[in-house]
């Protein structure tokens, strides 16, 4: 009988998780949400012996202390949900960065592997890492991997199967004595309830709380213990942060795994200087203060006009075939109910969704290879300066861009503004990106009023004239209703990266199965509404007369025309 085993993949955003699941050969692929938000859950099954092994691939995180919806969803996940190992994805150029990360993930004391993806990068530029030393230092097992290349993947598999046997190794991250101290008592108020009696998790709720992490505060707010750990927790805050003089006890912990991260890269991880790097080379042309931003303009118009240069071809097709099949069906058939439901209810329902499928994959493959090359953060950068002209936040391009996509996501992302005029300003003015529900209806309109002039042009025009509205709007609400000045905007830019055409096609593949599921659902069930109204009731007079005059016709486009009435 196969054994399951539940392993959580989790990391920081574009670290190449996806890339990772990707690579796994045999692997069954599921998406869908995360129950109850609109997060998308990524899920991935794979056999091997005895084995059945589940993936779930959480939504990057930077850190426990989530602030967006979707680093809220990785982090219940990995508090309250129920696994066997842990998979830490990290980025071989950022190593230190990432594994500050990787410290919190210890702090919980699961089975853990640590994966550093990229590694082949950081081999081109010089680079060598000590994986040996680097295990031995943190008391977990190391993969290095290269999703791209396909190398290390298959080693995960093992990792995880050999680690599920084995028992759960002693932790070897330990804090300042100042802090630890504070730990050992706090944690020993939390196994005074019934709750918290295993000491890995006790010192795990302690540290959080020590982080001040409002959620594990709710955990324990109604527990007898609560009135205990809350005077205690006072006490303790007082005093390290008068011990570090530092303003919050949030900071001393950063700041102690910052260190021990460093430390960790130093002494795993030899690299060699280097000179300015392909990446800044090409940011110094990318992102410059004067050409950056319409380069960026010339990069969305490109996108726009091969969305129907490219798709125009088998838009074409498609339609033909199916206005083909419909005509054959139609003489083919016995007239009645039957045969008008399916050639003039069905099939043109049908046609009509995939029609327009060879656009929307243009667009999303245009999308895809913008933020899988990085380019996507660069664009977010150069949108930061032109934004607060119009009294928005720098981070409210991730909610204005994700707006193009779904708005619904896109409102969900405003959430994680922290201050309050920016956030609602913000989702006041998502209603005027066009998200990519209303795709299709542009190009059905562009293409039957503008097909003669240039309708690449046109659907710009539609999205950026839509944006630029929006930002008018802000600029209105920022200075009549929403005053004060927007709060400033930090993102870490991902090093430039040839796409995987793997992942591409993957992403590509999901993206038409949701399309085709969801959205082409509400339209072929509104298509054959229309069609249902438009057909009955039927007046038998006014059919006999048209097809009267439809034989009286010599004229073969005004018999169509009339057959088409």
């Amino acid at each position: 009988m196969s054994s399951e085993i539940k392993v959580a993949i989790v990391g920081q955003p574009n670290v190449g998780k996806s890339s990772i699941i990707n690579a796994l050969s045999n692997a069954k692929l599921h998406v869908g949400n995360f129950s109850g938000v609109t997060v998308e859950k990524k899920e991935v099954y794979l056999k091997r012996d005895d084995y059945d092994i589940k993936m779930t691939d959480l939504p990057g995180i930077y850190a426990l202390n989530a602030y967006t919806p979707e680093e809220q969803v990785a982090k219940d996940f990995l508090i309250n949900e129920d696994y066997d190992v842990v998979v830490n994805v990290v980025d071989a150029n950022t190593l230190s960065r990432n594994l500050i990360f990787t410290m919190q993930l210890l702090d919980m004391h699961k089975k853990t592997i640590l994966v550093i993806n990229m590694i082949d990068e950081v081999e081109k530029k010089g680079g060598l890492l000590n994986k040996h030393k680097l295990e031995e230092l943190l008391g977990i097992p190391i993969v290095l991997t290269s999703a791209k290349e396909n190398r290390g993947v298959e080693e995960i598999v093992t990792q995880i199967i050999k680690l599920y046997n084995a028992p759960l190794a002693k932790n070897k991250i330990y804090y300042n004595e100042k802090v630890e101290l504070r730990v050992e008592e706090l944690a020993k108020i939390l196994r005074k309830s019934p709750h918290f009696k295993s000491p890995d998790y006790s010192r795990f709720l302690a540290i959080r709380l020590l982080d001040r992490d409002e959620d594990v505060y709710k955990m324990i707010h109604d527990l007898p213990i609560f009135i205990e750990a809350h005077n205690a927790l006072e006490k303790m805050y007082k005093e390290l942060e008068s011990e570090f003089d530092e303003e919050s006890t949030t900071d001393i912990l950063a700041n102690e795994r910052a260190a021990i991260s460093y430390n960790l890269q130093m002494e795993a991880l030899d690299m060699e200087e280097d000179d300015e790097s392909l990446s800044e080379k090409l940011d110094n042309f990318l992102i410059h203060p004067i050409f950056g931003l319409p380069i960026f303009l010339f990069f969305m118009w490109a996108l726009f006009q091969l969305t129907f240069v490219l798709g125009n071809y088998p838009m074409n097709v498609i339609a033909n075939i199916f206005g083909e099949t419909s005509s054959f069906l139609a003489d083919f058939l016995p007239k009645g109910i039957f045969n008008s439901v399916l050639t003039q209810g069905i099939l043109p329902a049908v046609g009509a969704i995939i029609m327009f499928l060879p656009n929307i994959l243009v667009l999303f493959l245009g999308l895809n290879l913008l933020e899988q090359t990085g380019y996507m953060s660069r664009a977010a950068y150069l949108m930061d300066g032109f934004l607060k002209r119009f009294g928005l936040q720098g981070k409210a391009f991730v909610p204005l861009v994700s707006g193009f996509g779904c708005t619904v996501p896109a409102y969900m992302a405003a959430r994680t503004l922290k201050n309050p005029k920016d956030r609602i300003i913000t989702m006041l003015v998502l209603g005027f990106m066009s998200c990519g529900a209303r795709l299709p209806i542009y190009v059905l309109l562009v293409s039957a009023f503008f097909i003669n002039s240039n309708p690449g042009n046109m659907l710009f025009y539609i999205y950026i004239g839509g944006a630029f509205l929006g930002l008018v709007v802000a600029k209105i609400l920022r200075t009549v209703l929403f005053k004060g000045e927007p709060e400033p905007f930090v993102m870490e830019m991902p090093p430039y990266r040839f796409p995987s055409f793997k992942a591409l096609g993957m992403d590509l593949w999901i993206k038409t199965k949701m399309f085709l599921q969801k959205a082409g659902t509400f339209i072929a069930i509104a298509a054959m509404v229309i069609w249902f109204l438009s057909s009955y009731p039927v007046n038998d007079t006014i059919v006999q007369n048209y097809n009267t005059k439809i034989e009286q016709t010599v004229d073969t486009s005004k018999k169509e025309s009339l057959k088409m009435s």
